[in-house]
C-alpha cells in the first residue's frame, strides 16, 4: 500500500480553443517534474475554460478525445500520473470530466455533477450533469475528485466521504471576485474539510479570458483545517506537495504560504492580467486611447503601460475649444510620467464642420446636448480611424458609475475593443490610481511611480463639452452615486431600501434608478472589460431593454 505521495499543483493559464498549446503546456510542467506521483491541472485545462458554445463543435470534442489519448499515451514511459480537465461525449450529451491518466492509459474518468447557472456561469446550457461520482482507486489511495462547483456545495463531497474517499482533489476554474480569494479558502473549502474530516486540494488556474480573469491562489487544507500551501495569486506556480499516510489518514507536509495581495492592488492586477491576455491573445500590436487629462483615461493609460509596456501605449490628446489649459498639462505630464507617445490633434475643425453641415437641420434648435455627443463622436471616429490605419486596438475609458447612469456616448467615448473600467465604480477609480501613484505593481512592465500628476486626482471629474462643466452638475457626488449603485446593481436592492440604509433623498436615488434601466441599451454595446465585482454588466447582470418596471 502506498504510504507516501508526491502531487505537484500546476496553477497555470490556457488559451481557450488552442488545445495543441494547452496540451504542449501540460507536457512541459511534465518534463520539469519527472519524479513526482501525480500532476494536477485546473478545470477543462485541455480545451480551456469557459468554453462557451464553442464546446458544443463536435470537432472540439472530437479533438480533445484524440489529444486525450495522447497524452495518456505519454505516460507509458513510467513517470508521473496526471488528472487532466477535458470534456466527453456520449450519445449527443458532453460532459465536463477529469481523467486520471497513469501507465500510457486513462485510467479512470469522473463527470462533474454540480453544474453552475448563475453569475459569470452558464454551463447548464452546454453540459449534461454527471452522476455522483465514484472514488478513484489509484496506486492504493482512494481519490475523491469533486471538480470546481462540486466542491463548493457538501452534496459530492459528502457522498465521496461516504465512498471510502481518503483525499479530496479540486480542479477548479474559479473567476476572480473582490474577496474570494479567502473566500475560497477560509469559507468554502474550510467548511468541506470540516464536514468531510479530509485534507482537501484546491488548485484554481490564472490568467484573463474575455471578460473574466483568473486569480490562481490555490491551497491545501490539512484534515484538522491548517493550511499546508498556498500558491502565489495571479502568477503560474507549479508546487510540489509531499504527503504520507499516519493512523488518521493522509497529511501534507508544511509548505510556503504566499501572501495574497489587499484591495486595491488585487484589483489592479486583475486589470493588468486582462488586458494583457486579451491584447497579446488577440494579437494585437499595442493599445490606442484618447487622454483627456481626466482620471479614468489617465488610469487606463497607466494600466495599459503596465500591462504591455509603455511602447506599446499610444495616447492621443484631442482638444476643443472646451478643453482647459489645466486638461493639456495634466495629459501630457501623465504621458511624460509613463513614458508613452502623446499625440495631440484637435477636434475643432470637425467640430465646425459638423456646426456647418448641420446648421440647416437644427436652425430652429437650441445647442443642447446633441452638440456634445458630436464632440465624444468625432473623438471616437478620430481614434478609430488611428486603430484601423495602424493597428492597434482602441482602449475605452469609461468607469461603471458612468455606464450605469448613462453618462458615456455611444459610438462615441464608448467605441473601442476593451474597458479595464467596465466594472470598476468612481470610487475605485480613485483608490486605484492614489495606489498607482505610490506603488509599483508586481506584474508591471513599467516600474514607475507616480503615474499621473496629482491634480488629475484632485480636481473635480469634468467631461469638459461645454463651459465649466462638472459631473456633479448633474448627477450626485460620486460617493454617494456609487453607494446607490452598489445597492441598486450588486444587491437588487430596491429605492426604499436604498433610502432606508443611507437616508438619501427618494426622488434622487429613484432618478438614479430610472438612468440605471434606461441605459441599458447602451450597455449591450459597449465592449467587454474585466470582471472585478460580484454583478458585472454582461456576464452577471442580463436585464432586458425594453420593460416597464421601477421599485419606486
Amino acid at each position: 500500500m502506498t504510504q507516501k505521495l508526491s502531487i505537484v499543483l500546476s496553477q497555470m493559464t490556457q488559451v481557450v480553443g488552442d488545445l495543441a498549446a494547452n496540451a504542449a503546456a501540460m507536457r512541459d510542467v511534465r518534463a520539469r517534474h519527472a519524479d513526482v506521483d501525480l500532476i494536477l491541472y485546473p478545470e477543462l485545462q485541455l480545451i480551456g475554460y469557459p468554453p462557451e458554445d464553442l464546446v458544443l463543435k463536435p470537432a472540439l470534442a472530437a479533438r480533445a478525445a484524440t489529444m486525450l489519448a495522447e497524452l495518456a499515451a505519454d505516460t507509458a514511459d513510467g513517470g508521473p500520473a496526471m488528472l487532466v480537465g477535458s470534456v466527453e461525449r456520449e450519445g449527443e450529451s458532453l460532459y465536463n470530466i477529469v481523467a486520471l491518466l497513469d501507465g500510457g492509459r486513462i485510467v479512470a474518468t469522473r463527470r462533474k455533477h454540480e453544474l453552475p447557472n448563475y453569475g459569470t456561469f452558464d454551463e447548464k446550457r452546454v453540459f449534461v450533469p454527471g452522476p455522483l461520482p465514484d472514488i478513484v482507486e489509484w496506486r492504493g489511495v482512494k481519490l475523491g475528485l469533486p471538480i470546481c462547483e462540486d466542491g463548493w456545495l457538501p452534496k459530492v463531497c459528502q457522498h465521496l466521504v461516504g465512498q471510502g474517499a481518503e483525499l479530496l482533489i479540486s480542479v477548479n476554474g474559479s473567476p476572480y471576485e473582490i474577496d474570494k480569494d479567502e473566500r475560497r479558502l477560509t469559507q468554502v473549502f474550510a467548511s468541506r474539510v470540516a464536514e468531510t474530516k479530509l485534507p482537501v486540494i484546491f488548485l484554481n488556474r490564472v490568467g484573463g479570458q474575455d471578460e473574466i480573469v483568473f486569480d490562481g491562489c490555490s491551497f491545501v487544507l490539512n484534515r484538522d483545517g491548517t493550511t499546508a500551501h498556498r500558491l502565489t495569486d495571479w502568477e503560474p506556480e507549479e508546487r510540489v506537495t509531499h504527503w504520507a499516510k499516519g493512523a488518521d489518514g493522509w497529511s501534507c507536509e508544511a509548505g510556503a504560504i504566499a501572501e495574497w495581495e489587499s484591495h486595491p492592488a488585487d484589483i489592479y492586477s486583475a486589470m493588468i492580467i486582462s488586458l494583457r491576455d486579451y491584447v497579446e491573445r488577440n494579437r494585437f500590436p499595442g493599445v490606442v486611447l484618447g487622454l483627456s487629462g481626466g482620471i479614468d483615461s489617465a488610469i487606463c493609460a497607466a494600466i495599459a503601460a503596465d500591462a504591455l509596456g509603455p511602447d506599446k501605449v499610444w495616447c492621443v490628446m484631442m482638444p476643443s475649444r472646451f478643453t482647459s489649459e489645466a486638461s493639456l498639462d495634466d495629459a501630457a505630464g501623465c504621458a511624460a510620467m509613463i513614458g508613452c507617445k502623446l499625440d495631440t490633434i484637435s477636434i475643432v475643425p470637425a467640430v465646425e464642420a459638423f456646426d456647418a453641415m448641420l446648421a440647416g437641420s437644427f436652425a430652429d434648435r437650441q445647442v443642447d446636448i446633441t452638440e456634445e455627443n458630436v464632440q465624444s463622436r468625432i473623438r471616437g471616429v478620430t481614434l478609430m480611424a488611428l486603430s484601423n490605419k495602424f493597428g492597434p486596438m482602441l482602449l475605452t475609458t469609461g468607469n461603471k458609475s458612468e455606464m450605469s447612469v448613462g453618462y458615456a456616448t455611444i459610438y462615441g467615448d464608448m467605441a473601442g475593443g476593451y474597458n479595464p473600467l467596465k466594472d470598476a465604480y468612481k470610487m475605485t477609480v480613485f483608490a486605484v490610481a492614489k495606489w498607482r501613484n505610490e506603488n509599483v505593481p508586481r506584474l508591471s512592465r513599467n516600474p514607475v511611480t507616480p503615474v499621473m500628476p496629482d491634480t488629475i486626482i484632485t480636481k473635480p471629474p469634468s467631461a469638459e463639452l461645454r463651459p465649466d462643466q462638472k459631473d456633479e452638475d448633474s448627477l450626485p457626488p460620486y460617493v454617494d452615486l456609487d453607494r446607490m449603485l452598489h445597492m441598486l446593481v450588486e444587491e437588487e436592492a430596491s429605492v426604499d431600501d436604498v433610502v432606508a440604509k443611507y437616508g438619501f433623498d427618494r426622488d434622487a436615488v429613484a432618478r438614479i434608478e430610472r438612468l440605471l434601466m434606461l441605459a441599458e441599451y447602451k450597455r449591450r454595446q459597449a465592449p467587454p472589460g474585466v470582471k472585478l465585482s460580484t454583478r458585472n454588466f454582461g456576464r452577471d447582470r442580463r436585464y432586458p431593454i425594453t420593460h416597464g418596471f421601477r421599485t419606486a
